[in-house]
């Protein structure tokens, strides 16, 4: 079938890769084949969401995930910052209000920015770059279509499909569709969402409500049952304890079942209680449904050239090497089945992707001790493996817990609550207990987390960490620290995932 469709084009592809989605890892393979002397193409199409909100280049993170969300996150610090700032002997003038629309032009400002520089590298690097909707004809040829349906037919030796995924719409609810939002329209609106209904428990979702409580908004997540699953739950907790005391409210054990338009354009919410069985109703300006994501599959036409997908996520199955059922298809990022629905993760995996297909190179992506972090108001750094996983993984009397609570100089002065602050690390208990996961809840998270990734990658052990010394007075210098108290596997305090 090959050479025959080859035939058709004097025996040569037209491009040495073709890249289907403009995120973090089809953009980040695409370049790196580029640095190889190969003619590329990336072709990239936003399908406008429900209602109706489209953006340029640079996939989901640049545009409506985590760059906007840390800055929106960012807005809600400042928030706190202010309050903090009269025990810190600042005059601010009360009350302090805030204004969405001049946030949100200054985020959408700066995303627009990114996007343009999207494009000036692709130029910079001779890669071509294609505004239109893929979808495969044969197992070497994509017939895109403009927006106003202009058919473009291009060829290529080696496809990588990078599309990512959208977030779901629980269309079993009725009105959920028509008057719903998703983190895909939250970053784009002008106006500001007023009084808002978040569904869902999944970092997203917490992250949103956060930063909305953070703004001032009256903000509640509807939770169906436990808040961040695949994240270590006794931390968990804390971020839902701490975001309640900071303002969000919280629906726990609920289930939304219909959302209708009131004559005052509000949104009408009734959901059911799961373990009262009562339903109940409130209204809303604004509903934003967090409950989980697609990957964007549908337009590809995967079935005509035999990528074979996992029929329960519709996620492309890939081996070690990116490469899936047919040889010179390859995915990356969050198409992929299995793999973390992180941008660093599919930025490596492209890359790596790209120098193993026109350079030297047989490095694989490792996928081990990925670290992360959940952008609450009270922020959870983790790497490695939670205190549920590491017992399945080991068994509870295989494992050392050491933890401890801690209260942040920053919170002192400001005489914050500091409740939710604490930290562990879960370690194998025989030999040199190497540590498995290390979790901390507090400020700058991520940045406490990324160094300590480092030693985690390279095998660090619980006596290698305890000879580390602290920077004083930081946060971070606490996990140093955590000889203090230890416990053996889980404890009443640990739900399982």
């Amino acid at each position: 079938t090959r050479h025959l469709h080859f035939s058709k084009f004097i025996g040569k592809p037209e491009y040495d890769l073709l890249v289907i989605g403009g995120g973090s890892g089809g953009l980040a393979c695409a370049k790196e084949a580029a640095q190889f002397g190969r003619k590329v193409a990336v072709l990239d199409y936003v399908e406008p969401s429900p209602p109706g909100t489209k953006w340029g280049l640079g996939g989901t993170c640049v545009n409506v995930g985590c760059i906007p969300k840390k800055l929106m996150h960012q807005a809600a610090l400042l928030g706190s910052a202010l309050k903090d700032a009269q025990h810190y002997g600042w005059n601010i003038a009360h009350p302090v209000h805030h204004n969405w629309s001049e946030m949100a032009q200054a985020v959408q400002n700066y995303v627009k920015s990114l996007n343009w520089g999207h494009r000036i590298q692709l130029q910079d690097k001779k890669v071509k770059y294609f505004n239109v909707k893929g979808s495969f004809s044969d197992p070497h040829t994509i017939r895109g279509l403009t927006k106003g349906g202009k058919e473009t037919i291009l060829t290529a030796e080696k496809i990588v499909i990078a599309t990512g995924g959208r977030p779901k719409y629980p269309i079993h609810v009725a009105g959920a569709l028509e008057y719903g939002i998703t983190s895909d329209d939250l970053f784009w609106l002008k106006e500001s969402p007023g009084k808002t209904l978040v569904v869902g428990a999944s970092y997203i979702s917490l992250e949103c409500a956060g930063f909305l409580t953070g703004i001032g908004l009256d903000t509640t997540v509807m939770m169906r049952s436990i808040p961040l699953r695949g994240f270590d739950q006794q931390m968990a907790s804390l971020v839902t304890e701490y975001m309640e005391s900071y303002g969000t409210k919280f629906l726990k054990k609920c289930i939304p079942t219909k959302v209708e338009k009131l004559e005052s354009n509000r949104l009408q919410v009734t959901w059911k209680n799961t373990d009262s069985g009562t339903e109940e109703t409130d209204s809303f300006d604004t509903v934003m449904w967090a409950v989980g994501r697609a990957p964007d599959t549908k337009a590809l036409n995967l079935e005509t050239v035999g990528v074979k997908t996992n029929s329960e996520t519709g996620k492309i199955i890939v081996d070690a090497r990116e490469a899936t059922s047919v040889p010179h298809i390859y995915a990356v990022g969050d198409i992929t089945e299995g793999r973390p629905e992180l941008t660093p993760t599919a930025i490596a995996a492209g890359k790596l992707l790209a120098q193993r297909l026109f350079g030297q190179s047989s490095e694989l992506m490792d996928y081990d001790n990925v670290p992360t972090t959940v952008f609450t108001p009270l922020e959870y750094g983790c790497v490695g493996l939670s205190e549920e996983k590491a017992v399945q993984c080991y068994g509870s009397d295989n494992i050392e817990v050491y933890h401890a609570y801690y209260k942040p100089l920053e919170f002192t002065v400001a005489e914050r609550d500091a409740t939710q602050c604490y930290m562990k690390m879960v370690c194998l208990r025989e030999r040199e207990q190497r540590i498995l996961g290390l979790h901390f809840i507090g400020p700058n998270a991520g940045e406490v987390i990324q160094g300590f990734a480092l030693g985690i990658k390279c095998g660090a052990t619980y006596p290698q960490l305890m000879k580390t010394i602290g920077i004083h007075p930081t946060c971070a210098e606490e996990i140093t620290k955590l000889h203090i108290t230890k416990r053996s596997g889980l404890d009443a305090t640990v739900t399982g995932c």
